[in-house]
């Protein structure tokens, strides 16, 4: 310190300007950016704010929809279990299944689109790759209904008097789900590929036609407890207020993205095994 003082002006103003370069060298090597080094050594920048630049930046460059995913079933897990709701004769506090129940039957049926949609695109062209991202997408769906049906029991359990009624809405999420499971087991009877491809790709696309009926069409030419169906209102008709609202939209993108990234992960996994076996 003793030293520095004893310099001359213009040895200060170097050694100063040497000092500013090499702090501004260091936060623009962690900002990339020399223009926000700059404004982060200057003060125009809090450092809190820059922190949440990088933060933000990482999420962008690091499959930022997946972050999104783990956000939004954070929020939908407190906000499902925490946040009040209203109080309707019968349901009672079992509403707060439906930030549960209801996104997974959504997952399950935007996985199975995207399933046929690889089925058509395979007996377009061919290329294998889509018939083992439909395969994929397909498995996911399948559980994702799974989990629709248990969740829907469980509620049914303390609003029907029983976790099975026979309910058409239930009966026919059955029948549903055992389509999709002989699509698999029609898959594992055909050992060569190409046939196996062809064969439950067309299933494929028959199943979700047979599905689409089954889900919202003949239960509500029907008599049904559920709520939707055989002349029972939905509920956005009458009950699905602002509260409920709040939570539902965010659990219904979040639980369909989360079946994406399941099923993205099981894509992964199958193209490194399909190049082990090739090699």
């Amino acid at each position: 310190m003793k030293y520095l003082i004893r310099l001359s002006l213009w040895k200060k103003i170097i050694i100063g300007l040497l000092y500013y370069t090499v702090i501004v060298a260091l936060i623009s090597v962690f900002a990339r950016s020399y223009v926000v080094g700059l404004f982060v050594f200057l003060g125009l920048v809090p450092p809190s704010v820059w922190l949440a630049m990088e933060g933000l930046s990482y999420l962008l460059k690091s499959n930022w929809w997946r972050w999104l995913v783990v956000c939004l079933l954070i929020y939908t897990v407190v906000g499902g279990l925490l946040f009040s709701v209203p109080r309707l004769p019968i349901l009672n506090e079992t509403i707060r299944n439906l930030h549960f129940h209801v996104p997974m039957w959504f997952g399950m049926i935007f996985l199975f689109t995207a399933s046929v949609i690889q089925a058509v695109k395979y007996l377009a062209t061919g290329n294998g790759q889509y018939d083992l991202i439909g395969v994929r997408l397909a498995e996911v769906g399948l559980f994702f209904g799974i989990l629709g049906l248990l969740t829907g029991m469980i509620w049914a359990n303390f609003t029907w008097g029983s976790p099975w009624s026979g309910d058409p809405k239930q009966n026919s999420a059955a029948i549903g789900m055992l389509i999709y499971l002989a699509y698999f087991v029609l898959r594992g009877s055909i050992s060569d590929e190409q046939m196996r491809a062809r064969i439950s790709a067309v299933y494929n696309i028959f199943a979700f036609a047979a599905l689409i009926p089954l889900l919202f069409i003949l239960p509500r030419l029907t008599d049904s407890l559920h709520p939707g169906n055989g002349g029972n209102p939905g509920f956005n008709s009458y009950d699905l207020d602002s509260q409920l609202r709040l939570v539902f939209y965010p659990a219904v993108l979040g639980w369909t993205l989360l079946g994406f990234w399941i099923a993205t992960v099981k894509i992964r996994i199958s193209k490194i095994e399909k190049t082990r076996e090739d090699v």
